[in-house]
């Protein structure tokens, strides 16, 4: 099966479409960036979707900037920064050298204008929390901000790396109000908003006074003209442009080809393996059946995550064999050791002395009750074929597990009910703290904390992780926290998604970058050579 989908994407490549966006080949010294999806909107604190990080990166900047290992913080609109010994206030000294696009010069009241605006709850961001326990922000001359928090946030630098805290222009934002980022922007990144044509093209043009690019890259400025970011909904014709010439990056890959890309020489591959972007299945904790100890650590006990992942993603993902990326700042050894592996007699050894004996049917029974959950999640090739996989090892357990997919325009929505037992999600983060604060915080239930997890120690823990001055204070707490939710089963982890980029041969320069899942980042080292 495999080799027939790699065989057809070489054909397809060989013949390439002659019709529409995808019958030329890609414009002298422009970057035709081919990807699956849009996004709703371009506005960065209205939008979470990866398909806006991509474009917003390239359209603005950050007042700090997060070096390839993600871990480490450079400087980005701001050239340097101190932090006040009792954590609370953050003083930025602000670069002199920028402009926005429209040529006005960057200056203080543009950052104070833009936290503001992110947290003011009129934004109605879904993300304003990243922002941390805003006090106050103020503008202490042209080029000297002072953040000020009510309390002390540790996460606060590498919240302030993400897109959602690109720096725009007021003067813009309020000319266009709800259509900013949707008929316009203007912002101080190495390119500019060309035009958008939602569901097809998104171009940019080359930002001409830009040269203050973060210190991860060799240039400070960009290297080509225009950026075309094009929507190719269909794997196999996406691949089919990248090999025809018709395109020139992608992160886009389908996990099947992967394998075959490396022995193609048009194609030139790369991976980031610092890339924090996980898949898992979580349960309501407080729901029957999956409020039961034994069954969630039955689940993660019956679930072959090696054959699973490798059924989906055919070595395009690493199983994972903790709730995070051993590579991620706070991660915990010794919360990775309590994850249950695959051991289908152990599961059933649980099952029995909790009591869950088999049904006629081979499914167990307890007090009347069948071991039966519902999942849901959203309508995928990829959660198609693991919640197959899934089912199917569970019921060789005595356990049975009912999927209901949807289709991303209602799943969401249905995502933030109490209707289902159990989910599937894929995930980005950047630290052990920023992903545990989302998810396991009892304030942020019913969503994005779906599990109902309601833990009076969880909670301490993780606002020490987050207020503690101290850095092993900080460290400590989030390492008992994982250690605490692991010993609960509250997720079955899945599997680790890879971050590949597959690009032209006329391209040179391209390294994938992985913050919140977006490969290109800013781009600034990319050339082409034709």
């Amino acid at each position: 099966m495999k080799r027939w989908l790699y065989a057809g994407l070489m054909a397809l490549g060989a013949a390439a479409p002659a019709a529409d966006a995808l019958a030329q080949a890609a414009p002298r010294n422009t970057l035709v960036v081919l990807r699956e999806i849009d996004a709703d909107n371009y506005d960065p604190p209205r939008s979470t979707a990866r398909g806006a990080g991509e474009v917003v990166y390239m359209m603005s900047d950050t007042l700090v900037s997060l070096d390839w290992d993600q871990r480490t913080v450079r400087p980005g609109l701001a050239e340097s920064w101190t932090v006040s010994e009792d954590g609370k206030t953050y003083t930025f000294k602000l670069r002199r050298d920028v402009t926005f696009c429209d040529g006005k010069p960057f200056t203080a009241r543009d950052v104070v204008y833009t936290i503001k605006r992110w947290v003011d709850p009129s934004t109605r961001s879904p993300i304003r929390w990243r922002a941390g326990p805003v006090d106050e922000v103020v503008a202490i001359d042209d080029y000297t901000v002072e953040y000020k928090l009510k309390e002390p946030y540790g996460e606060l630098l590498y919240q302030l790396t993400l897109f959602f805290a690109a720096i725009v222009d007021q003067q813009t934002v309020e000319k266009l109000g709800a259509n900013f980022g949707v008929q316009g922007f203007n912002g101080t990144g190495p390119y500019c908003w060309g035009s958008w044509s939602p569901r097809q093209d998104f171009v940019l043009t080359r930002h001409p006074n830009y040269r203050w690019g973060p210190p991860i890259y060799n240039n400070p400025a960009p290297q080509i003209d225009r950026v075309i970011w094009r929507i190719i909904p269909e794997a196999n014709t996406r691949l089919a442009a990248l090999q025809s010439g018709q395109g020139d990056v992608t992160q886009y890959i389908p996990q099947f080809a992967i394998a075959g890309l490396r022995n193609v020489p048009t194609v030139k591959l790369t991976r980031q393996e610092n890339y924090f972007w996980d898949f898992f299945m979580g349960f309501k904790v407080d729901k029957p059946v999956v409020s039961d100890p034994a069954i969630r650590r039955a689940v993660n006990l019956g679930v072959n995550r090696n054959a699973v992942v490798q059924a989906t993603f055919f070595g395009a993902a690493d199983p994972a064999d903790a709730y995070l990326n051993p590579r991620t700042i706070g991660y915990d050894a010794e919360a990775a050791k309590m994850v249950p592996s695959f051991n289908a007699d152990e599961a059933r050894r649980v099952l029995d002395e909790a009591g869950w004996a088999p049904g006629p049917d081979g499914i167990r029974v307890k007090n009347g009750e069948r071991a039966s959950f519902l999942l849901y999640g959203l309508q995928t090739n990829e959660w198609r074929r693991m919640s197959e996989a899934m089912q199917a090892d569970l019921r060789r357990v005595g356990i049975e597990m009912r999927v209901q997919l949807w289709d991303a325009t209602v799943g969401w929505g249905k995502l933030a009910t109490q209707e289902f037992d159990a989910f599937m999600m894929s995930y980005p983060y950047i630290s052990a703290t920023d992903g545990f604060s989302l998810y396991f915080d009892s304030t942020n239930r019913p969503t994005p904390n779906r599990m109902n997890w309601n833990d009076p120690e969880t909670d301490r823990l993780l606002r020490i992780a987050k207020t503690g001055l101290a850095e092993g204070d900080r460290m400590r707490a989030i390492g008992e926290a994982q250690r605490r939710i692991t010993a609960a089963n509250v997720w079955l982890p899945i599997a680790r998604e890879q971050l590949w980029i597959a690009a032209s041969a006329r391209t040179e320069g391209v390294r994938p970058h992985g913050i919140y899942g977006v490969g290109l980042y800013k781009g600034l080292d990319i050339r082409l050579t034709r």
